[in-house]
């Protein structure tokens, strides 16, 4: 008789927020916006993480800027990512995204991309922790509901630096902080290095987020196990998948699988994610259709036929045009059964 392998699931505690399922839907730019954020916490996940937002925009008050600031209380609780250098300009926009709402404001210490690392925002700030322990500090004094971090390994293989930091965040008053196990230089390259979570959870006492390689619930048992972090981060992995969530919570629970979702509903979230974006003011559905044109065939991956519907799909300017396109994919299914 095979022993099922089951996981006791805490809630995530982030200063007075109770989580109750301690899984993170990741900040992932042009991904995590409200749309897709609504439909990952319809099927599990326990905390949301805003796109990437810069400080820099929200103190010159660009329009585009502000137009992401599209939180709903259907998400909550929903945390704030902001990215930047300045400690004054970071405390700043914390205080005008905590009066928009945010239950949650996380800084962005993680994203290695030149656009944003070139500003001596991001992973760079791992290059100086003593700057970022300022950053830090600066939001914590501006502001009354909880700080997080988002941190990388560190800059490269050569420092280390995120576990050091982390200590200093949580003197400086963060109340969580989230480990990519990845250093900046590897990007999305490599294997995550969980040892670095672990290592990260033996220093300090707040919650610790494990992020990096969560691919399956076999993956977020796995981790939890060997790193003891307080709450898993699925980025990537989630995207066309948002069902993710509730699979592992499923497994980590009972040990056992859910059935896969149909097509029909894997149409059903695709569209709900297109319309949803549509809906708002600050996209409409122009913008939407052209942004979700390659996300959408992340819902049908491992499907026959996906290849061609993603050709069909970069033709397609409205959702009409789209509805069209899936009802056509529908159609081949049934009749390839």
């Amino acid at each position: 008789m095979t022993v099922l392998q089951t996981t006791t699931l805490r809630p995530l505690q982030i200063g007075p927020i109770t989580i109750d399922t301690p899984l993170v839907l990741a900040p992932m730019a042009g991904v995590t916006s409200h749309a897709f954020r609504l439909l990952c916490k319809r099927h599990g996940v326990g905390l949301v993480v805003t796109e990437l937002l810069s400080s820099h925009a929200i103190h010159y008050k660009n329009a585009k800027t502000f137009g992401m600031f599209d939180w709903t209380d259907a998400e909550r609780p929903v945390s704030v990512q902001l990215f930047g250098g300045d400690p004054a300009m970071m405390a700043e926009a914390a205080q005008v995204v905590e009066a928009h709402g945010a239950d949650i404001v996380d800084l962005n210490m993680g994203c290695w991309v030149p656009k944003v690392a070139k500003t001596g925002a991001g992973a760079t700030l791992l290059k100086d922790v003593c700057h970022a322990e300022a950053v830090v500090r600066a939001m914590v004094d501006a502001v009354k509901v909880p700080v997080t971090v988002k941190i990388r390994s560190g800059w490269d293989p050569s420092r280390t630096t995120g576990i050091d930091f982390a200590r200093r965040a949580q003197d400086a008053g963060a109340q969580a902080i989230a480990v990519h196990a990845r250093y900046a230089s590897q990007g999305f390259t490599g294997t995550a290095d969980w040892s670095i979570i672990r290592r990260v959870k033996d220093v300090v006492t707040i919650p610790v987020i494990g992020n990096g390689d969560v691919e399956t619930p076999e993956d977020a048992q796995r981790m939890m196990g060997e790193t003891g972090c307080d709450a898993v981060m699925v980025g990537r992995a989630a995207m066309g998948n948002p069902w993710l969530f509730g699979d592992v919570r499923h497994f980590l629970e009972t040990g056992e699988h859910r059935p896969a979702p149909t097509l029909d509903a894997r149409i059903e979230a695709a569209l709900f994610h297109l319309k949803t974006m549509a809906a708002n003011p600050a996209v409409g559905e122009a913008r939407a259709v052209k942004e979700m044109r390659g996300q959408i065939t992340h819902y049908f991956k491992g499907f026959p036929g996906v290849s061609a519907l993603r050709g069909q799909l970069v033709q397609a300017n409205t959702i009409a045009e789209v509805e069209d396109l899936l009802a056509g994919a529908r159609q081949r299914s049934e009749a390839s059964e």
